[in-house]
């Protein structure tokens, strides 16, 4: 069984190693020589350049990982713990939540409840920031810390921890109970200020709320919503595009959890009559903080509150990874690469938009090149674009701030969405006039793009100057790769696919989720965007001079070469990614 406490004569050679080189570190605590520190040292210099010195220490045969991490923690203060055969009471695991612990990467090592004092494991030891957030938010008066190995710490929170839901529960239950709620019981729309207050700032449901967002970040959720209704208010996560029922939660304490994240994201806590809309940073480990945009909307059973989770270290802002084909890469690539013209990303809410435009944007980022963007609201903070957000409170719309953007001489403009004929019409002038735009807007696939923008009141020569291309996209669920099964489609499948068996090409295998723990019992994890991009060549053109309908659009832009949703769909279902049921639902039949 390990050893819990930490020698006195090591604490005093980490005492002296604290913010050394790593070389020196693992030479203070035995690991290596000075002769071998000064040969990894000397590589670096010359054949190993770029390489880390415990990375050639390791290559050389010196060190294991392990030994590494025994002096990276070293080095900034923590020793290091073996969790081979230590057991740890169910008392101390008890100190934290499974998903605070999960969320955290964090193992509960000793606790004192008397005292409120707690020591942890952590699986690296840069997450320092895990440590100030138990002092802060979790209100543990004394936290202290030691590394160990991730997969060990792993093991534990897998094997002894279970999941987070009905502990949420119990903690809703108990915060029901809270002295703090009482001045909000049966006291309807005339709850004052001082209550409010009192409440959203109560240690219980302070800690309710933090454990709901870090479960729900855990779950790699896209929104949390809080539904109030006459007899109860529920807790759903938004995962993968669908709403999960997760922890039921009193309704005596909807209130008191409405205003802790008021309170959270700034908003008026005393205003409950009209909709608010604000943000909140959620600093879940020092490298990954994660935006919450949050909007109250006031109902006839109480205030209904969705936070939308953008987790920045989940976004793959390059091209390569939001899953275009080969060849629509190709395309993409070479329209974003023009001097001027508008590109323009159309699909529903949520349908991945605007994850392919900061993807574009991120490959046009450039020193030599100067890229403004107006949005509603700016979902993430990208180094070297300028990024400004519309207020349409103090009347800055997307037509005000075109009309400034022109002034600040830029390159690339993008514009959050188009609205109306306005908006549309100054990214016209700014792609006439030697810019390239990047916009969205709501449509069902790339034709019909034309006629909205015509609806909208651009006139067709215009549209046929400016606009360069139209990408659609829809996203749709991933089969679990966990309990990924091969399947035989019936017939009433295929027909609503419109194939045959006679289309499917012998050895085809078809493949769906049978459900497990992983996924939910869904069958589905994750989630895939599906692509139709159609160039405007001069023979489309022609056709959008002419008033030509949609499908004629669809039927000409196929001939050259249009991959559509349906069709990028089936080659999702034949590749294994994604099911049949998922492409139906997600995509519209051709004609």
């Amino acid at each position: 069984m390990s050893e819990l406490r930490i020698p006195a004569q090591l604490e005093e050679v980490i005492a002296q190693v604290k913010g050394a080189r790593i070389g020196r570190a693992l030479r203070k605590i035995g690991k290596v020589t000075r002769e071998q520190v000064h040969e990894a040292l000397t590589l670096q210099q010359g054949e190993k350049k770029g390489m880390r010195t415990g990375e050639i220490l390791v290559e050389l045969g010196y060190i294991t990982e392990k030994d590494v991490l025994e002096g990276l923690a070293a080095q900034r203060g923590f020793g290091f713990i073996d969790l081979a055969g230590l057991e740890i009471p169910d008392e101390v695991l008890g100190a934290l939540t499974p998903q605070t612990a999960k969320a955290y990467g964090i193992i509960p090592l000793e606790y004192d409840a008397a005292t409120r004092s707690i020591k942890v494991a952590l699986r690296s030891p840069d997450n320092s920031l895990a440590i100030d957030d138990l002092r802060q938010l979790f209100r543990f008066s004394r936290v202290s810390a030691v590394v160990a190995l991730a997969d060990q710490i792993d093991a534990i929170l897998s094997t002894r921890y279970q999941s987070g839901g009905a502990d949420i529960s119990s903690q809703a239950a108990a915060a029901a109970q809270s002295a703090a709620l009482a001045g909000l019981q049966g006291r309807g729309d005339s709850v004052d200020l001082a209550a409010l207050s009192s409440a959203a700032n109560d240690s219980s449901i302070v800690t309710l709320v933090q454990n709901i967002l870090l479960q729900a970040v855990a779950a790699k959720a896209s929104d949390v919503h809080f539904e109030p209704f006459e007899t109860e208010f529920l807790v759903r996560y938004r995962i993968d595009g669908v709403l999960y029922n997760m922890a039921g939660v009193d309704k005596s304490l909807a209130t008191a959890l409405v205003s802790r994240i008021k309170v959270m994201s700034k908003l008026d806590i005393a205003e409950r009559r009209l909709p608010q809309d604000g943000r909140i940073e959620f600093h879940l480990t020092q490298d990954a903080p994660i935006d919450l945009r949050v909007a109250v909307l006031p109902t006839m059973f109480g205030e209904s509150v969705v936070l939308r989770i953008l987790d920045r270290s989940n976004v793959q802002l390059s091209l390569d990874k939001v899953g275009m084909r080969p060849d629509d890469l190709e395309k993409m690539r070479q329209v974003i690469n023009k001097p001027n013209g508008i590109v323009v990303v159309t699909g529903p809410t949520g349908s991945g938009k605007t994850t392919t435009l900061y993807a574009a944007l991120n490959e046009l980022n450039e020193p030599g090149v100067k890229i403004l963007t107006a949005e509603d609201p700016v979902e993430y903070d990208v180094a070297g674009l300028i990024q400004c957000q519309v207020n349409l409170d103090q009347e800055l719309t997307f037509a005000k701030l075109l009309r400034s953007f022109l002034r600040q001489d830029p390159d690339i403009i993008l514009v959050g969405e188009i609205r109306d004929l306005e908006t549309a019409q100054i990214a016209i002038q700014a792609s006439l006039t030697g810019h390239l735009v990047l916009t969205t807007l709501h449509t069902n696939d790339a034709p019909s793009t034309v006629l909205r923008l015509v609806d909208l009141g651009v006139e067709t020569f215009l549209l046929t100057a400016t606009v360069e291309a139209i990408v659609a996209q829809r996203l749709v669920r991933r089969i679990c790769t966990k309990c990924k099964q091969p399947f035989v489609p019936n017939e009433e499948l295929l027909m609503e696919l419109q194939l045959r068996q006679a289309d499917i090409s012998e050895g085809q295998m078809f493949y769906r989720g049978k459900g497990c723990d992983a996924c939910m019992k869904s069958g589905y994890k994750g989630r895939k965007a599906l692509f139709e991009i159609m160039n405007l060549d001069d023979e489309i053109r022609d056709l959008i001079m002419r008033q030509a309908s949609t499908q004629v659009l669809r039927d000409a832009a196929k001939k050259r070469g249009m991959r559509t949703l349906r069709e990028c769909g089936l080659l999702s279902i034949f590749d294994g990614e994604t099911t049949i049921d998922e492409v139906i639902r997600e995509t519209i039949a051709e004609e």
